[in-house]
């Protein structure tokens, strides 16, 4: 009998190496984006101007323990659900969160407004929480590009949540179909999220989200890695913020 070509027997062993490589590689990769860390695109216009549509922001899954969305989505719709989370923390109002929608089942980031038992409302787009108002500056109005819909006016605020977490918010007008809302109390084991384009966000305001379980939650949201490069627009549009790197939830200096 013939011995293998030389080529054959080195494709055979590359091949064999592979597979080695492969079957050690991907449970390190499963354990790491399970337990420790994993990236999220951003579909939507939901979270500008902090976050633009096709950014990639980094989640640290470990934030507030695992609940059965801590594994991959196809894993987590076979487990039974109501099992809450392990090694268990309270989220922080201001933090930008990553979690399954409760209703549609998709993954959703927004930023969270009001933890359990806080009663959230808006009067003339301005938010209150437990009655207090959040501090927002004066409007900077822009025009800027919207994401396959040509250019829209907007207004600009920095918002100071009570507690000091301060972010963008964009705003349309002041009389939205969300601008007036509440007040609602966060039930026991849920959260209030809301999109920092208030206008442009189907988050808790609305009748098919509502409050979101907290075993719904992924991780939380750390900061932008990537952003798409943005060439220079026409004269008077507002270029995208800096979001590179920048932390998604600071404190009011």
């Amino acid at each position: 009998m013939s011995e293998p070509h030389p080529l054959a027997r080195r494709a055979a062993t590359e091949v064999r190496e592979l597979a080695k490589f492969l079957l050690m590689a991907a449970p390190c990769y499963l354990a790491f984006t399970t337990v420790a860390f994993a990236n999220y695109s951003i579909p939507s216009e939901s979270m500008v101007p902090t976050i633009e549509v096709d950014d990639r922001v980094v989640v640290s899954k470990f934030a507030y323990g695992y609940s059965r969305y801590a594994l991959p989505l196809p894993v987590a719709e076979a487990m039974p659900g109501g099992g809450g989370r392990f090694l268990a923390t309270l989220p922080a109002r201001g933090d930008v969160v990553v979690f399954r929608h409760p209703v549609q089942r998709r993954v959703m980031i927004k930023r969270l407004i009001g933890l359990p038992g806080d009663t959230i409302a808006l009067r003339g787009g301005a938010l209150y929480v437990n009655g207090v108002p959040a501090t927002r500056s004066d409007g900077r109005p822009l025009v800027r590009a919207a994401h396959r819909a040509g250019l829209e006016n907007a207004v600009r605020y920095t918002e100071v949540l009570p507690g000091g977490a301060t972010h963008w918010i964009d705003e349309f007008s002041n009389t939205g179909s969300f601008d007036e809302f509440g007040p609602v109390t966060v039930p026991a084991g849920h959260f209030f999220a809301m999109g920092d384009n208030r206008d442009n966000s189907l988050d808790s305001r609305w009748d098919g989200m509502g409050a979101v379980p907290l075993e719904n939650l992924i991780g939380r949201a750390e900061f932008t890695y990537f952003t798409m490069p943005r060439l220079g627009g026409p004269p008077g549009v507002a270029p995208p913020e800096h979001r590179l790197f920048r932390p998604l939830r600071k404190s009011a200096s």
